[in-house]
């Protein structure tokens, strides 16, 4: 919900100007109605949205589920046509977006009837039917934006959810939409037409309306940008990489007394404040309290709503206000209430600019939008919210019902829940603060919330508060080296290090790791974050190398690293400089240049067009510097090169499939690659699902692509339809839910009579007894999750087999190698990681005890996987089976390793080895022995051999 305005204040302060607008306050008459509908530009706040799904960076988490249970006898005739009456009258609920000449537009699409699916459901069934259609994916080119599900548990008793995406509608506009369509459904179900105003708006003419404004607004934005001049993220934070697809939440709940709530209604208006003034003032004395800061900022929603015209408006007019409140500093002790005046004045500023759009003020503030983490100036937000009301009908009792999704939009949210049930709550992403941290510093706010409605003249010491960010370390002595080389080397995983510094770019650093569970290059860097006592030392980024390329004299070699000048680097600096208006130089940071979300937009598609590789926003927000991108361009393209040199009879997406068409997932990994080359070999026509980024990988040889992604179903569908044999090999590795959607819809959506085969893995065993494990055999626990998640994909595909169309297979395989760089990175993780870094790095590797049993590797070549996986459907039809090349001890593998790398290490013996190595398991594959056995090349030194030659450098 948007923050309570306080009304009476914000009229005084109107009165005692003249008619002269004040700095920074843009002045505009009433809304205009518009002319017929057409394309339309889009609001701002409709570009951030549509900014975070173009980046992949919306999903669920800017989706709004309305779900309610209709207890009485509906009339579900007369529910779908409420619906479709609902979106024939307001645009924006059937609205699409498209893009042009770098701008995206909106358009309503021709009014028709909304689909209301009805699906039979028992209660305890609901919460998981509920949740996934509320997170299924929006198409916002093709819209609509709204759709509906109506789930029967009984004649008279139902579940209806409405889920919208927010670019569509804010929560000024549910109200709206919930009175009118219980007036819709009255009148369809006695058959009479609606007593109805038509609108006096449409939300294209709100949007036309701000856009002719931008002039003003932009002079206005940079006004609020310079009050933010100078503040900072909230350092208790951790930063979250740009490319994190989803933001899970934590929420903690604690309940709050009817009278605790009474006392902030009353402390607020005993000081011309709201009650929301009066949270926000205990959220900020919770942080100040948590962090010794006086200079934070927090975010609060704000709405346009104050205009008679757009009051009954459907659509987002909602915008993000930051306050800055500039707080007594932490060695004074003033009393609740002197908190509640500063933070009072500086919400009212904000308040009074309220229709300036955050995405101006952030564009205006450039680099100091930022953190020197990436970390964003406003991760924190407050609110006071209260229950979801029901769509309630009439004729049926209404009962609303919660779906929670479990996303963040803030790295941190405090929040108090006003109504029969108060509740004081904390959201928090755990990728942004860890949840011991969070525990903490609810209780905090809880106790502080009931403690000043009780007292809030009470100095802030003796009020609850506790300190949970430590104190900046000391500097310690860095050995010559620079601070961040000399915290990464502190790191008990770090083996090597190296800065690179350049005049005009941010510096990068680089590192070698070791253990059975790396490090990734993201949490280097945050533990960086934590150490530096100069956040200005704090490097760009952390990449992972196998070695840091040295000179002679042992100094870093930047030639030799990822990222070295290429033949894009010139093209990818034009467009910088057409899109910034200056050229930067190679490692000009794209935020330090006045780059923006809709600014990546356009710097992709432009190079896109130009080079014909494939590129994203994302991309260009995580790679920040013209080198950097200009690297990975040329990566691309070789990727293309290699791709292109099999014989390939043309490329592109045919309108139907050609007969015998096999449906490959994961076709761009380094298994699906295998498969697609045994595939291609045996003059099989293809149809590969990859992402739009990845479609190059797989062009040629006569492959059609299909772009899509296992969290998108619609794309699931379509790929498919048509499709005589799937072959399904991809595969999220962590989220469960996606993979199981997933395959039920490609199962669902299977009508060929090819076979559907389903690339599995022996983690779907979990731990069964030391020796060996049969093929098919019971699985028995613990599994880790990624073997549940196998598992439970497994029996959705033999649960059909009976009906299915054709034959079905599930091929359990080992850790794959093959000369492929995805396959050649396994090295470096999980149980052969250790022994890989150990050999690297010169260091003793220990093994298991020999008494402990045999332990090692179960591997399989990738190209004997692909020859198993398109033989299984004839060897091994309705079976679970496995693909294993062979085994390879600890002791043997770890020797090799040493020989094929020249290292000095020594291998030994000891009862401290890591846990990991103890895997004292052999694998039969009897079915498909044919296939597997092994041809020229495919020996395990040999697979070794090609992997460890590969070039490395990953983040």
């Amino acid at each position: 919900m948007t923050a309570p305005i306080d009304q009476a204040e914000l009229l005084r302060r109107a009165r005692g100007r003249t008619r002269t607008p004040a700095p920074g306050t843009p002045a505009a008459g009433p809304v205009p109605r518009g002319p017929a509908p057409g394309p339309a530009p889009l609001s701002h706040a409709q570009q951030r949205m549509w900014l975070m799904d173009r980046l992949g960076q919306g999903g669920p988490r800017y989706h709004v589920p309305l779900a309610t249970r209709l207890t009485g006898p509906l009339d579900r005739d007369a529910l779908a046509a409420a619906l479709t009456g609902l979106t024939d009258r307001h645009h924006i609920l059937r609205a699409r977006y498209g893009h042009q000449d770098d701008r995206p537009h909106q358009e309503p699409a021709p009014a028709a009837p909304v689909p209301l699916p009805v699906r039979d459901a028992t209660p305890e069934e609901a919460v998981a039917l509920l949740r996934a259609e509320a997170a299924r994916p929006f198409d916002l080119a093709t819209g609509p934006a709204l759709r509906a599900l109506l789930l029967r548990h009984a004649p008279d008793e139902h579940t209806l959810l409405l889920t919208i995406h927010h670019i569509a509608v804010d929560g000024g506009s549910l109200p709206v939409l919930a009175e009118e369509l219980g007036a819709l459904y009255a009148a369809a179900a006695e058959g009479r037409p609606a007593d109805l105003p038509e609108p006096e708006l449409q939300y294209a003419d709100y949007a036309r309306w701000e856009r002719a404004r931008d002039d003003r607004l932009a002079d206005a934005a940079a006004a609020r940008a310079a009050r933010l001049t100078g503040a900072g993220p909230l350092p208790l934070l951790r930063p979250v990489p740009p490319g994190t697809p989803e933001r899970r939440a934590v929420l903690h709940s604690a309940p709050l007394t009817a009278d605790t709530v009474d006392g902030l209604r009353r402390l607020g208006a005993r000081h011309g404040a709201t009650a929301f003034t009066v949270v926000l003032t205990a959220a900020f004395a919770a942080l100040r309290a948590a962090t010794g800061g006086s200079d934070l900022v927090l975010g609060c929603a704000g709405g346009h709503r104050a205009r008679p015209e757009l009051r009954r408006l459907i659509g987002l007019q909602v915008n993000t206000l930051p306050v800055r409140a500039r707080l007594p500093e932490p060695d004074g002790d003033p009393a609740f209430t002197e908190l509640l005046a500063v933070v009072r004045a500086a919400l009212l500023d904000a308040q009074e600019h309220h229709e300036v759009p955050f995405d101006l003020v952030v564009e205006r503030l450039g680099a100091a939008a930022r953190g020197a983490d990436g970390t964003p100036l406003l991760a924190v937000s407050c609110d006071l919210v209260h229950p979801a009301e029901p769509l309630t009908l009439p004729g049926l009792t209404a009962e609303a019902v919660e779906v929670d999704l479990g996303l963040a939009k803030f790295g941190l949210t405090l929040l108090v829940e006003d109504g029969p049930r108060p509740r004081c709550l904390l959201q928090h992403d755990p990728a942004a603060l860890d949840t011991a941290t969070a525990r903490r510093l609810h209780a905090v706010f809880a106790d502080l919330l009931t403690a000043v409605a009780a007292d809030a003249d009470r100095p802030l010491s003796r009020l609850p508060g506790e300190r949970l960010l430590d104190e900046p370390a000391a500097e310690q002595p860095t050995g010559g080296h620079h601070p961040a080389v000399a915290a990464l080397l502190a790191d008990p995983r770090v083996t090597d290090a190296a800065l690179h510094l350049s005049e005009h770019g941010p510096a990068l650093a680089y590192a070698t790791v070791s253990g059975p569970v790396a490090p990734s290059g993201a949490e280097l860097r945050t533990a960086l974050r934590r150490r530096l006592a100069d956040p200005d030392a704090l490097p760009l980024s952390v990449t992972l190398l196998d070695r840091i390329p040295r000179g002679s004299d042992g100094a870093l070699d930047p030639g030799r690293l990822p990222g070295a000048p290429t033949a894009h680097l010139d093209t990818v600096r034009e467009v910088f400089a057409e899109l910034l208006g200056t050229r930067p130089p190679a490692e000009g940071d794209f935020f330090a240049l006045g780059g923006h979300s809709l600014v990546a937009v356009q710097l992709a598609e432009r190079l896109r067009a130009r080079l014909g590789l494939p590129l994203t926003g994302l991309d260009v927000l995580e790679r920040r510097t013209p080198r950097a991108l200009a690297a990975l361009l040329a990566e691309r393209a070789a990727e293309r090169g290699s791709g292109a040199r099999r014989p390939a009879s043309g490329t592109g997406a045919a309108p139907a499939a050609r007969a015998g068409t096999v449906l490959l997932t994961g076709a761009s990994g380094g298994v699906g690659a295998a498969l697609l080359q045994e595939l291609v070999a045996q003059g099989r026509p293809v149809r590969a699902l990859v992402r739009p980024e990845s479609a190059h990988l797989v062009a040629g040889a006569g492959v059609e692509v299909a772009e899509g992604d296992l969290a998108d179903p619609d794309s699931l569908r379509r790929a498919v339809e048509g499709a005589e044999t799937v072959i399904h090999a991809a595969c999220t590795f962590t989220e469960h839910a996606v993979d199981l959607a997933a395959m039920r819809i490609l199962v669902e959506g299977w009508r060929g009579t090819g076979g559907f085969v389903f690339v599995s893995s022996i983690d779907a065993y979990g731990r069964p007894e030391p020796g060996e494990v049969t093929e098919g055999g019971p699985s028995a626990g613990p599994l880790t999750p990624y073997g549940q998640a196998k598992l439970d994909c497994e029996r959705i595909l033999l649960d059909a087999a009976p009906s299915a169309p054709g034959p079905v297979a599930v091929v359990r395989s080992p850790i794959v190698w093959g000369p492929h760089r995805r396959l050649r990175d396994q090295l470096r993780w999980g149980a052969t990681g250790a022994l890989y870094q150990a050999a690297l790095a010169g260091r003793p590797i220990l093994l298991p005890e020999p008494s402990a049993g045999w332990a090692g590797a179960s591997w399989v070549h990738s190209a004997a996987l692909a020859r198993a996986v398109t033989a299984s459907l004839a060897d091994a039809p309705g079976r679970i089976v496995n693909a294993v090349t062979g085994h390879v001890s600890w002791a043997d593998f770890s020797a090799e390793l040493v020989r094929l790398l020249g290292s000095s290490s020594t291998v030994a013996h000891g009862p401290d080895a890591e846990a990991e190595l103890l895997r004292p398991w052999s694998y039969r594959a009897d079915a498909l022995a044919g296939p597997l056995t092994p041809e020229p090349g495919e020996d395990w030194r040999a697979v070794l051999a090609a992997m460890t030659a590969l070039p490395a450098g990953t983040h």
